[in-house]
């Protein structure tokens, strides 16, 4: 795209435009995304579909107020719109005491090599090829009746960004994916499954045919699931569900929330929240990884942080705006689209595995569930309070046995981030990630 490859220098100029327009500051960002992602099911093409995409944002500051504007049309002409436009809003915008730009010596001004672009674009054909391998493999498990299809995409995403404090620095990344999902048995006995992968290189993809394999497996394991009693056991989440529960201590310790004092775990920083040696890092510089950034949305440097050191809460997550609230220096976590302010969220997330493997965490078990799918999002973030629909296997004698499904799992997350025993297998998959990861003492709502 044109104004990508001159990004900088067009956001600079821009930036000018605001000041001569009459801003005392401005950033400004620019997002441009290259995509290429199609379908296939029971052996026919559904779905091909290539795009280009491309956003600018404009934040100007006059005084203590703030505007934003935003278009995906980067004429001259238009930029010279912008800035009068976003600099007539400001003035008249009521007043944000904790808007502003970052002091320049919370910059980042390093270069790491974060390996975060794969050179080679894979064409229809490859993508093609992947899911075709993935449906057929998934079609072959014995049991396996339907199909809901195979996707595989790839991306490219590039983001300069601009502020007259002297950020101006850009990135690139590329993603890959594939995903299958199948059904198996009849009628109304059916039961569906599915299996993802995502890497920024595709190299780090799994094998198309096992991620097909795989999903056809889960499929027919889930055949005839049985409904189980109301009681109170322990619940073994296993990694692809296991890490919402690390998404829900990110969104307890955003830094907005906690500013807003809308979070359970408000008044616990440095305090023990989990067992002793559990731990949660943030890595927004892990190589290869699906959310790694140089550099926040407000052009703060990234670092490696222990959210979670030996089970007590070290950090929130923060970005300039919730920092001033809190009287604290941000952690270099914001995000923002073009045509919204910044706001905090973590980047590479994981709870460090544990010592033993999956097998070990069950064996002492004589009855409770593993949780293989989650449904629903009845979290209530002001207390803590946990219920969800889920579906999985009933745990005997220490291992998973029969298919359940139609049950609810409740508890509170104090509890149950106090409770928590992860095993070994921790893998990085999702962004925020967890390997399995059992918790005592839920309570399970069945007939």
């Amino acid at each position: 795209m044109g104004f990508e490859n001159d990004a900088l220098k067009q956001l600079e100029q821009l930036l000018g435009k605001a000041k001569a327009a009459g801003a005392d500051a401005a950033d400004a960002i620019f997002v441009s995304r290259t995509a290429l992602s199609l379908s296939r099911r029971l052996g026919e093409l559904e779905q091909l579909e290539r795009s280009e995409a491309a956003d600018l944002g404009l934040r100007v500051f006059v005084g203590k107020r703030q505007a934003i504007v935003s278009s995906s049309d980067t004429s001259p002409e238009t930029l010279d719109r912008l800035a009068d436009q976003a600099v007539t809003m400001a003035r008249v915008v009521p007043e944000d005491p904790f808007c502003g730009l970052a002091d320049p010596a919370l910059l980042s001004t390093d270069s790491p090599d974060l390996d975060m672009t794969d050179k080679e674009e894979p064409g229809t054909e490859k993508l093609l090829d992947w899911a075709a391998a993935a449906e057929e493999s998934a079609r072959a498990v014995p049991g396996v009746t339907n199909s809901e299809g195979a996707q595989a995409s790839w991306s490219r995403n590039f983001v300069a960004l601009a502020a007259s404090n002297g950020v101006s620095r850009d990135y690139s990344a590329t993603y890959h994916s594939l995903a299958v999902a199948v059904l198996a048995g009849t009628g109304t006995a059916m039961e569906r499954d599915y299996e993802y992968c995502s890497a920024v290189h595709a190299e780090d993809l799994k094998a198309a045919d096992e991620i097909g394999r795989m999903a056809g497996e889960k499929a027919v394991r889930r055949l005839n699931p049985k409904r189980v009693s109301s009681t109170q056991v322990p619940v073994v989440y296993d990694p692809r569900v296991s890490r919402t529960l690390i998404g829900h201590l990110a969104g307890a310790i955003n830094g907005a929330a906690v500013a807003r004092g809308t979070t359970f775990l408000k008044d616990r920083m440095g305090e023990r929240i989990f067992p002793e040696g559990v731990s949660v890092i943030d890595d927004p510089r892990r190589r290869r990884g699906l959310r790694s950034k140089p550099f926040d949305a407000e052009g703060v440097r990234t670092e490696r942080r222990e959210v979670i050191e030996d089970g007590v809460l070290k950090t929130w997550f923060l970005d300039l705006r919730s920092a001033r609230r809190l009287d604290l220096t941000t952690t270099g976590h914001a995000s923002r689209g073009t045509s919204s302010p910044p706001s905090p969220s973590p980047t590479n997330l994981y709870l460090t595995p544990g010592a033993m493997n999956p097998t070990e965490l069950m064996a002492d078990i004589a009855e409770g569930l593993y949780v293989t799918e989650l449904i629903g999002f009845g979290v209530n973030n002001v207390t803590g309070d946990y219920s969800r629909g889920a579906a999985g296997f009933w745990i005997e004698n220490g291992r998973p046995t029969y298919p359940v499904s139609e049950i609810t799992v409740a508890g509170n997350l104090n509890q149950m981030f106090a409770n928590l025993t992860a095993a070994d297998d921790l893998e990085f998959r999702y962004g925020t990630d967890a390997p399995t990861i059992r918790v005592e003492g839920m309570t399970v709502a069945g007939r």
